[in-house]
């Protein structure tokens, strides 16, 4: 046996010199002393260095408002085009009338949040595709304008000379903006869901498949009830009571299955302050579909029963708005489906950053 001269300071050790545990550079971090059968508890995290993990967008109360003006704004457009092919006069002109005060009203809402005016009219310089903001602007802005085209022409057209050349032009022009206004409906109705979906808000994200749908249900309900509202009876019972109750059941059945989906993630449309408007949407919408079916045929009936699909609809945008903006400022919500993702792609042997073991899976 060799010696040096520590040895004096720290005598040898007789035997085989052991392996530092760990691997190559020591440490203690490649074993574990004391109990093996201890575990180290699973980390709940509160912030990342005192901040949110998400940010949650800066949106406040005009946004769920553009949301709902929105759609009832596609609803309304939808049934004043309905009412134009079937000849119901006084349902389309009401209904013009409502689609475009609320797509009016939606845009001075937007223009709100965004603080000033002139940007949202910087969002009409360019079309980008793969922005689901740019695109809606310009869905709104097809909207409004063949919905103002049919107005005007609703308020021309009676002081034109029937069978005269300018009077049959009218008429050409007033089946083309109905045209168009039914077009450009579907996708207003439809594009907020996506502007929502595709925000890091957990709750939102993860609602890609449904949250459409959801919201287009939401706004032929919307729409078809402000008509029965604001229209006859003789003209709103038959297809606008069946569009109802269709569009009731709908946003009812597939929110339903949204949650179901969802899961954990459904949890903030459960907290406050999104459990109380999600309550509200919920039984105004069942009621809604009830009184439109069975007491639509009435005055009074129709009357209550569109006002309560409106107010449903409405109660169902902020509820949605609401619950997104919590699960973003709840880091629960975005650490736990992470891990679940990663536990789920572990079990079919993929890794978390190979092809199909990330999100969406």
């Amino acid at each position: 046996m060799t010696t040096r001269p520590f040895d004096e300071d720290r005598p040898p050790i007789d035997g085989p010199r052991r392996r530092r545990s760990g691997g190559p550079g020591g440490g203690k971090r490649g074993g574990r002393r004391g109990d093996p059968n201890a575990t180290v508890p699973e980390a709940e995290f509160t912030s990342y260095y005192g901040h949110n993990i998400v940010k949650p967008p800066p949106w406040e109360w005009p946004i769920p408002a553009y949301l709902f003006l929105g759609g009832l704004a596609a609803g309304s457009g939808l049934v004043a085009a309905g009412a134009h092919a079937t000849g119901k006069p006084r349902l389309r002109s009401r209904s013009r009338i409502t689609a475009l005060a609320a797509v009016a009203a939606g845009g001075a809402a937007l223009a709100a949040d965004l603080g000033r005016p002139e940007r949202a009219l910087n969002m009409m310089r360019t079309v980008k595709l793969t922005s689901p903001m740019s695109v809606g602007s310009w869905i709104l802005s097809g909207f409004g304008a063949f919905t103002g085209a049919a107005i005007g022409l609703e308020l021309v057209r009676p002081r034109l000379q029937p069978g005269s050349g300018l009077a049959r032009a009218a008429g050409v022009a007033d089946g083309l903006a109905s045209a168009g206004s039914a077009f450009f409906a579907p996708p207003l109705a439809a594009y907020t869901a996506v502007l929502l979906s595709d925000t890091a808000a957990p709750t939102w994200h993860e609602s890609y498949r449904e949250l459409p749908f959801v919201f287009v249900s939401s706004a032929l309900a919307a729409g078809t009830g402000m008509s029965m509202i604001t229209s006859p009876v003789s003209e709103t019972n038959g297809a606008v009571r069946q569009l109802a109750v269709a569009g009731a059941v709908c946003e009812l059945g597939v929110g339903e299955l949204m949650k179901r989906r969802l899961g954990e993630l459904a949890e903030p449309l459960e907290q406050p302050p999104a459990k109380r408007w999600h309550k509200t949407a919920t039984v105004l919408t069942a009621a809604g579909a009830i009184g439109a079916a069975v007491f639509g045929g009435t005055r009074i009936g129709a009357a209550l029963s569109g006002a309560a699909l409106v107010g449903g609809s409405l109660a169902t945008r902020f509820g949605i708005f609401h619950a997104g903006m919590t699960s973003a400022k709840d880091p629960r919500y975005t650490v736990r489906p992470q891990r679940a993702r990663a536990a789920a792609a572990a079990e079919q042997g993929r890794g978390i950053t190979q092809p199909g073991g990330e999100w969406p899976t």
